[in-house]
């Protein structure tokens, strides 16, 4: 199952995120992966995490995100927790796709064991209902 950090601009998202992915370097026996547009993270996240910025491999799109996600998790069977910020951002905000997206992902992850987390920056309301049949909102 894929978990999701839902809120607006300024509601704690990525303090949250921050939170869970230094949680999980501390629990993990694996990688962890901290994926965001844009490097704004660094001096938050644990540096025993990977943390890589979408803007710096030119990802844009939900096709493209997925095809970088599948490669991270083909190239490092070690990765137990993915995470990703500003998803919106990133793939853009037509919902249906993220819903694909978030599907497509939702079984590599659960093929590959890894958890993914990803923050989007919207009201539950307005994500469309299936998301939550395979999503669990944090």
């Amino acid at each position: 199952m894929i978990s999701l950090i839902i809120g607006h601009k300024g509601s704690g998202k990525t303090k949250t995120l921050i939170s869970c992915v230094n949680s999980a370097v501390e629990s993990s026996d694996g990688n962890v992966v901290c994926v965001e547009k844009e490097r704004l993270l660094t001096y938050d996240i644990d540096s025993r995490a990977r943390l890589v910025e979408t803007d710096q491999y030119k990802v844009s799109g939900y096709t493209a995100l997925y095809g970088f996600l599948a490669g991270m998790f083909a190239g490092n069977y070690d990765i137990t927790d993915m995470f990703v910020d500003a998803t919106l951002r990133i793939g853009g905000r037509d919902f249906d796709e993220l819903c694909a997206f978030l599907k497509r992902i939702n079984y590599l992850s659960d093929e590959a064991r890894v958890n993914c987390t990803f923050t989007i920056s919207a009201d539950a309301e307005e994500l469309p209902e299936e998301i939550f049949t395979f999503c669990k909102k944090i």
